[in-house]
This record gives structure tokens, sequence and C-alpha cells, in this order.
């Protein structure tokens, strides 16, 4: 007979969403977690990411609530006057004291190199471990980013063609020639990481299947008056808007969204976050391709799902940047009846979610109560995908707040981008949530009515 699992819940998955879950579940409840991993260590994806790539985001919104981040000004740099963006480095060793700490309290035990199937783990010694009745699942991998080390190229490889992830830029000649394919922050990276060790502009070929939107870096920050500005932004100018499209534009105007080519609408809004040096860098790559889809890469061509081919040099090494990254699955409820299904609650910012739904869990009995206070959001695709998760994720926060000892909760950790810390009053910051509370009412009803229109 297979042993018992001695624990209240499995966490499967040891990324970033499923130790939030855990931290704040364990801080809050007399709870005994088992976290388990597919992979040789605690981080999720960031495992096996670029070893270049550090966070888009402050490095405070991001981790766990119990152990923030630095929360540091940058002194030089591009970025001086921001707030610090860790490594990849930085990021799996804060995770290694973050697993040490949830095992130190005595309720958490982590098992890495670790599958899970129908209600049992087996472990790397190959040891089955079954689950006892009570044992709630928790599902931190339903989000879970695909990347380009760990899923092939979306398009056919010809022979004599070398075709490399972003994680292999690093030991190129800078010399090149490159093809950078794909159209998200993992693109824009490996290009600024070319670009700034010593290849020339004129040696990238960038194919951007789709023009993206991206946040302005210098608004999304720990600062209430910029990051609660760039929402009042948003509402003011729904009000106003006559489509998503313009709407986008118009916070484009405000400051708050940013798009490499001005003469073209945008039709992706996955809205990483961008430095407005990394734009101007990327600026400078003049060739552009602009095809759609890539279907195949032969030497010294592109063939394109449209029909079309684009000459590139025979020796170009291309680099894959075209994986899925953040995934966007049908929302469900977070408390279903066989699991806790893990999922971002207000815009973006997948960190504070999950903690959200582990405080919640750990001073709640009622799974109806606690789908209530934390609906599910998801992350854009499309404008109307981004301009929605807004309308959603503003809606949830007012759930949520509602509730005193979660907003006082939700108020005390750094995690969360719209709390205001004590002590950051401010005349702007004043004008800023007088902004809010006249245009968050009728710039999210507008805001609905506007996808709506897009979708037909």
């Amino acid at each position: 007979m297979a042993k018992k699992v001695d624990a209240d819940y499995l966490v499967v998955g040891a990324g970033a969403m499923g130790l939030a879950f855990t931290d704040a579940l364990v801080d809050h409840a007399d709870a005994r977690v088992l976290v388990v991993d597919r992979r040789d260590g605690v981080g999720g994806h960031w495992r096996g990411a670029y070893s270049f790539v550090r966070l888009h985001q402050p490095s405070p919104f991001y981790g766990v609530a119990s152990t923030p981040m630095s929360d540091a000004v940058q002194g030089d740099g591009p970025e001086a006057g921001l707030c610090n963006r860790a490594s990849r480095a930085e990021v799996l060793a804060y995770y290694d004291d973050v697993r040490a700490r949830l095992e130190g309290t005595g309720r958490v035990q982590v098992m890495t190199s670790t599958a899970y199937a129908d209600r049992a783990v087996t472990g790397p010694d190959g040891r089955r471990l079954e689950l006892p009745a009570h044992c709630r699942v928790v599902d931190a991998r339903y989000l879970s980013p695909a990347i380009p080390a760990e899923v092939p190229p979306p398009f056919a490889v010809g022979d004599d063609v070398r075709v490399v992830p972003v994680n292999d830029v690093v030991g190129l000649d800078p010399d090149g020639p490159f093809v950078v394919v794909g159209s998200g922050k993992t693109a824009t990276d490996a290009i600024v990481r070319l670009l700034t060790t010593g290849t020339a502009p004129d040696r990238v070929c960038w194919v951007r299947p789709r023009e993206p939107w991206m946040f302005n870096r210098a608004v999304v920050q720990p600062d209430p008056a910029l990051f609660l500005g760039a929402s009042a932004d948003l509402w003011e100018n729904a009000v106003a808007a006559d489509s998503v499209d313009d709407l986008l534009l118009r916070v484009e105007e405000a400051g708050v969204l940013l798009r490499f080519d001005r003469s073209v609408v945008p039709t992706m809004a996955r809205v990483p976050i961008l430095g407005e040096w990394e734009l101007d860098l990327l600026r400078t790559v003049e060739h552009v391709v602009r095809r759609g889809h890539l279907r195949a890469v032969e030497r010294g061509r592109l063939r394109f799902a449209d029909g079309t081919d684009v000459r590139v040099a025979d020796d170009a090494v291309v680099v894959h940047c075209a994986a899925h990254g953040l995934r966007t699955p049908p929302m469900v409820p977070q408390w279903g009846a066989d699991q806790i299904t893990l999922q971002t609650v207000r815009t973006g910012f997948p960190c504070f979610g999950a903690a959200l739904t582990g405080y919640v869990e750990a001073t709640r009995t009622d799974d109806a109560e606690k789908n209530r206070l934390c609906p599910p959001n998801h992350y854009g695709d499309t404008p109307a995908d981004w301009v929605e998760m807004n309308v959603i994720g503003t809606r949830n926060a007012a759930a949520f707040s509602a509730e005193p000892d979660v907003k006082a909760w939700a108020d005390g950790v750094a995690l969360n981008p719209a709390r205001i810390p004590p002590g950051a009053g401010s005349p702007a910051l004043d004008r800023v949530l007088e902004r809010i509370a006249e245009h968050a009412g009728p710039g999210t009803a507008r805001a609905a009515e506007l996808v709506r229109l897009a979708r037909g």
C-alpha cells in the first residue's frame, strides 16, 4: 500500500504563484502543505529563463507577501530614479530563501523533481505518495508560461539553418547577422542584449508577426501617484473613447502605453513593461518584417503563411523568441469541486493574486464566499482582452476591498501595486484619487461597452 501524504494541501508548482499562495496560507492558517514541482528546484520558469533576463516590473511587486524583494531605487544607468528590477540570479536566490523560510515553519515540505497525477505524487526516488481524502489540491500551473528553452520553434527549420533559443544569444559573435522572431518581451530583451553588446542595428532582422502595445515602466512604480495615476488616465479616457483602439491611443498620449511604430495601430496587447530607453534602442532596428505568422526558415529565406518570402543572409542566426509566453486559458472559478486553480485577480501581477487567494483560503471557510471575493481574471492578448482585464481587475478589487480584513492585508503587502503605503500622501496623490473617484465608475462601464462592440 502506498504511503499517504501528511498534508492538508498539495500545491502543484513551486513557481511564483505556488509559493505566493503557500506563503500567505501558512502565515494565516495552521495548515500543513506539500509543494511539488517537476523541475529540480524552486522558482518555476525562472529556472529555464535566459541568463540576462530581469524582472520587467519593480522587484517588490514580485515574490511572496512575507518577504519583499528590494525596493531600492536605481542610482545610475538608463533607469536612474526607477525601482530596482532583480536579475535572474537574484530571483532564483530569493526563491531559495523563500523555500528555506517556508520549510523552517515545520509545516511546509517542498519536493522537486517530482511528478503529480491522479491525487498522487512520485518523487525522484520513484516512491509514490497518495493524498488523503481531506488534502486539497492547488493547481499553480494553470497560467504557467511557455518559454523558448522548453518548447521548439513554432516554424519549420530547413537544413543548414542555425536556430537557437534566446538563452543562447550569450556567447554568439556580435557581428551576426541575426533574425529575431517574436513580438513580445522575450524578443525585445534579445534585441536589447544584442545591441548593447556590440551588434549593429543593421545586422538585425526583426520578424514581428504582430505589432504590440507595451506598458511604460516609468508609471509602473511603487509610487502610488504614478501607478494609480495610470489607472486614472485609463478610466478618464475611457469615458470619451469611441472604440478600444481609440482608448489605447488616448492612453498612449497620456504616457501610459508605448508602441514601436506610431504609424501602425497594434493588434497585440499582452502589454509587457518596457523602458523608454529600450524603446528608443529598439527603434534603431529598421529591418522589421511584418508578414504575420512565420511558417518556415530556410537557408537565406523566411517563408510566411501569407505566401510571401523574405530574403535574409545565408549565414543568419535565427533567434527563437516565439513561445506563447503567458497563457490565456479559459477562466474557471478558483475554488472548484476538485481543486483550487490559481489565476490572477487584479490586472496582471500574478504574485499578488496568488497571495490574496492564499489569504482568503486561510481566513474563510465557504468556497462560494471565497469565489465572490476572488473571481478569476486573465492575461491580455488583443487590445479588447487588455481592456477587459482592467475592467475585471477593477471590479474584483472593489469586491475584496469591501472586506475590512482583506483590505487591511492587501494594503500591507508590497506585492499589491495599488496600495498606498503609510506616509505616501501628497497633493499629487490626492488629485489622482479624486480622478479615480470621479471616473472609475463611468470609465469601467464605458470600457466594458467598448469591449462588447469590439467583439461584435
